[in-house]
């Protein structure tokens, strides 16, 4: 057989074939909040144009395009997918409903300018971050945006015309953009799963609920089935799954078949979360439909169900909202700062970078999840990240997944990444403890990395913060009671000090300006009024297992007033830092209070003061030794000054 006459049956083949088609039918890309509602439908077509049911879609591949560079960011190979009963199949998010065919994470379908194609091959054949194009085997490709700005070059390349904007009725977030049956788009209100003219075979969705999105280990509660339309013709035999990574059947009881009469609408089957004893994490079942029959589809589908482990460790120390001291020994190594023993000015700081350089090992960006799961751990429950600014908690399992925000913990760096020099520094991919590069104090793409500086935070106060100054710029959330003032401020001293080219000045720099931070008199200020605590000190013996280095003014706050305050060129002596009088050994309790508080840890005479927020003297009062202070204060926070001839240490309590 000659090479023309192969050539001419493989293009007949190939043209009988691909006579039935498939096209997009409908995108909506960009949709209300963080983007929990995009998805991607398609139809398939005869040759007559007539939709075409129950179509097997192997061979095909959708190939999702960024406008912006020209690659491809997104691949969903086909195979193994089937239309429905009028042809239409829809892949998205797993809030969309009816449920999709597969899940697209949030935020996962790019607004735009963008191109999303179907071609006739594999998901190999289109890499992604390649801008690989196959023209012979294009079957269908729109362009899209949500405003009026084209992806020019893409459109050229796959020689397409049809471009559509999302927001051409200013509706982006309820409207998306659908095929007409002649071949043309419009846009209007989203219609997932069901032909954009409302025609076609009306199914029956199955809807599944529970009372609650999250359980504790121990407790049971009911899965609910409910059709839109009583069954007809024959029971409904529904089965399903629950099983998902470690959450597995030996977690639960109950049955995963359930069946709905002819003629009723709803069923239930109750779960029982076991308590194994074990502190295994919090987890998660997912549930997911098998196989339905014909004419029957999930309405929802592939959800989560939250199982709390009933199991957690505990530290012995507080969280940052009701701090403790002295209960985590600092991990010092033996003679690590020795050397600062008589230095002052200049000299000194030079000698404190010295040493949290000696040795640095640079880790990835990847591992700070790892590193942030310990160093963050809430000390009342070791399954929880505390989150600073917001002050609270989240399950360690809320890890920000893409560019997920709402609703999930973030990386928060102390220092913004603009305004270090080190955005994207270091690799995002999580290559643990014993894989790590050397740095020194002109790495700056190591700030990008740094434990030090990062922490975990609700995604959205880290939009909020975005790169703005403490103090006089950012002071956090309305209601927070500072319990991370000190915090950042020791973060930021430590990174002017380890880096070179970065510095912490007086003031409000613009945003923009890269190597400076303010507001370093408020900075000091936090250094004093919000004392590193157990929490912070357990955050350094952490990090330095992973880096092999500490920061200095958690383990000696007072340097900062050496290295940045009003005791710059004064000579150090750690006698400073090892006298009775100390943040640690001055114990202002219980915190939070209401009627009274006790002060502990005087070693004489001294005078107790407290404060307003506004700066105004509520309280004074001369003791020796110890005292239980009656006070009469509205809740709030407040400051206990203790003073002690030329000394004096604030702490923060709140009154209930």
């Amino acid at each position: 057989m000659t090479q023309k006459l192969l050539t001419f049956l493989t293009l007949f083949l190939t043209s009988f074939l691909f006579s039935q088609t498939v096209v997009i039918n409908e995108i909506d890309a960009d949709t209300p909040g963080s983007d929990t509602l995009e998805f991607i439908e398609l139809k398939s077509f005869d040759a007559g144009g007539v939709a075409l049911p129950n179509y097997s879609l192997d061979g095909y591949v959708l190939v999702f395009y960024n406008g912006a560079n020209d690659w491809v960011y997104r691949t969903i190979d086909l195979d193994g997918f089937v239309t429905d009963i009028n042809g239409i199949i829809h892949f998205g998010n797993s809030a969309v409903s009816p449920s999709p065919a597969a899940t697209i994470p949030p935020n996962g379908i790019q607004n735009g300018p963008e191109v999303v194609a179907i071609y006739n091959g594999n998901a190999t054949d289109f890499p992604i971050d390649t801008a690989t194009i196959d023209l012979p085997n294009l079957i269908d490709a729109i362009a899209y945006s949500n405003n009026t700005t084209q992806p020019t070059s893409l459109m050229t390349s796959l020689g397409i015309s049809v471009f559509m904007n999302e927001n051409a009725n200013g509706l982006k977030d309820t409207q998306s953009i659908q095929r007409k049956n002649d071949g043309s788009y419009e846009v209007k209100n989203s219609t997932p799963g069901v032909n954009n003219d409302g025609s076609g075979v009306v199914l029956n969705y199955i809807t599944v609920s529970t009372a609650q999105p999250s359980y504790t280990e121990g407790d049971s509660f009911n899965i609910v089935f409910t059709t839109s339309q009583p069954v007809q013709n024959e029971t409904l035999i529904m089965n399903f799954s629950l099983t998902n990574g470690n959450f597995s059947v030996g977690d639960f009881s109950g049955g995963l078949t359930v069946s709905i009469p002819v003629g009723q609408t709803t069923t239930q089957t109750a779960i029982t979360l076991y308590d194994d004893s074990s502190d295994e994490g919090d987890e998660e079942a997912l549930f997911q439909f098998a196989t339905l029959p014909t004419g029957y589809v999930a309405n929802n589908d592939n959800f989560i169900i939250r199982v709390y482990d009933i199991n957690f460790a505990t530290d012995p120390w507080g969280t940052p909202l009701n701090p403790t001291f002295g209960l985590c020994p600092p991990q010092i190594p033996t003679g690590y700062y020795d050397t600062l023993e008589g230095l002052s000015g200049v000299a000194l700081k030079q000698e404190l970078q010295n040493i949290i350089n000696n040795g640095v090992r640079a880790q990835s960006y990847g591992d700070v999840w790892d590193i942030l799961k310990d160093a963050d751990r809430n000390p009342e429950n070791n399954n929880q990240v505390w989150q600073i600014y917001t002050e609270g908690v989240k399950s360690k399992l809320d890890q920000q997944v893409g560019s997920s925000g709402s609703g999930f913990y973030q990386r928060e760096h102390i220092w913004p990444q603009s305004r270090g020099g080190f955005s994207d520094g270091t690799s995002s991919f999580a290559d643990g403890i014993d894989v790590w590069l050397p740095s020194n104090a002109n790495d700056i793409l190591a700030g990008h990395s740094d434990a030090h500086h990062i922490r975990a935070v609700d995604g959205d106060e880290n939009n909020s913060r975005s790169n703005r100054d403490y103090g006089v710029d950012y002071n956090g959330p309305t209601g927070n009671t500072g319990s991370w003032h000190g915090d950042v401020a020791r973060a930021l001293f430590f990174m002017a000090v380890r880096y070179n080219g970065l510095d912490v000045v007086n003031g409000n720099p613009v945003d923009s300006t890269v190597g400076q931070m303010g507001d370093l008199a408020t900075l000091l200020s936090w250094n004093t009024s919000d004392p590193a605590d157990d929490f912070e000190m357990n955050r350094n013996n952490v990090i330095y297992d992973w880096q092999m280095n500490r920061n200095p003014f958690i383990d000696y706050p007072l340097l900062a007033d050496y290295i940045f305050g009003a005791n710059f060129g004064d000579t150090w002596s750690f006698s400073l830092s090892n006298e009775s009088f100390t943040e640690n050994s001055i114990k202002v309790y219980p915190n939070p209070t209401t009627d009274y508080v006790m002060i502990d840890g005087v070693e004489g005479t001294a005078k107790v003061e407290i404060y307003n927020l506004t700066g105004q003297k509520v309280v004074s009062k001369d003791f020796e030794n110890q005292i239980r202070l009656d006070i009469d204060l509205a809740s709030g926070v407040y400051f206990v000054k203790v003073k002690q001839q030329a000394k004096e240490i604030t702490k923060k309590i709140i009154v209930r």
